[in-house]
């Protein structure tokens, strides 16, 4: 993960990383230290490992920031302050911006690939024609320009895309679109992205250049964000980039 970092800086984006290894975990203030003390001990490490991530990720732009309270599951920052943050396999990661605090936030981590009968948790009809379908090695790094998708990299694009699109990494809930989880969890397998409302059908996502991909809502498709997808060992790390133009009324979508 930390090779991405120079990817990401080049993105205008600072990475954070943390594990639920490191040792003497604390919380970073009261209101964190209570929210942990409410929880397992499997999710009390994740999530100070998730709030580790997103000081780090805001440190890498120059920003400080103390502890990290929460409004229901939202991260809830410092005015000027935003981070998206996500979980998998007991890593956690976060994506912050110095400039532009309007400018939309979100990244997935999936270490575990998806089955592709997780496809019909994520896809409708319409999306199914992106993927790849052929018997390829999985290899790390930037995935080759045109080819196909796996349902692994489709569902990250798509969770990345949601939390940018519900302004989750503002911690405020109020964004581009419907409201979701401020933080990931470990992918439809173990139904950790439960949302208040809708699902991840409800974005529709297609190829953009240079290997991206634009993620839109198909109930008012102007709102839509650019992605990009990274191959991460035998996962992927999503994350957006910003808003992507809207479309005109004659391409709405379905």
């Amino acid at each position: 993960m930390s090779a991405l970092r120079p990817l990401l800086a080049a993105d205008g984006l600072g990475l954070g990383i943390a594990t639920v290894r490191e040792p003497g975990p604390r919380p970073a203030g009261p209101a964190e230290a209570a929210a942990a003390a409410s929880m397992p001990a499997r999710r009390r490490l994740e999530f100070l490992a998730g709030r580790r991530a997103a000081r780090r990720a805001l440190r890498a732009v120059g920003l400080d920031c103390g502890e990290i309270p929460r409004s229901g599951r939202l991260p809830v920052f410092p005015p000027g302050r935003a981070a998206s943050i996500s979980h998998s396999a007991g890593i956690a990661v976060a994506v912050a911006r110095a400039a532009g605090p309007g400018l939309p936030l979100g990244c997935d981590l999936e270490l575990r690939p998806l089955p592709r009968a997780a496809a019909r948790l994520v896809l409708r009809a319409d999306e199914e024609e992106l993927l790849d379908d052929r018997d390829e090695p999985f290899h790390a790094g930037s995935r080759p320009t045109g080819a196909g998708w796996t349902v692994t990299e489709l569902f990250s694009a798509k969770e990345a895309a949601w939390k940018a699109l519900a302004g989750t990494g503002t911690g405020t809930g109020t964004g581009l679109g419907p409201p979701c989880l401020g933080e990931a969890g470990e992918g439809p397998q173990g139904l950790r992205h439960a949302r208040p409302t809708g699902s991840l059908r409800d974005l529709r996502v297609g190829p953009a250049e240079d290997g991206l991909c634009v993620v839109r809502l198909r109930a008012d498709p102007a709102r839509a964000v650019r992605v990009r997808v990274v191959r991460v060992g035998t996962g992927v790390f999503g994350y957006v980039l910003g808003p992507s133009p809207g479309l005109g009324p004659s391409a709405a979508l379905g």
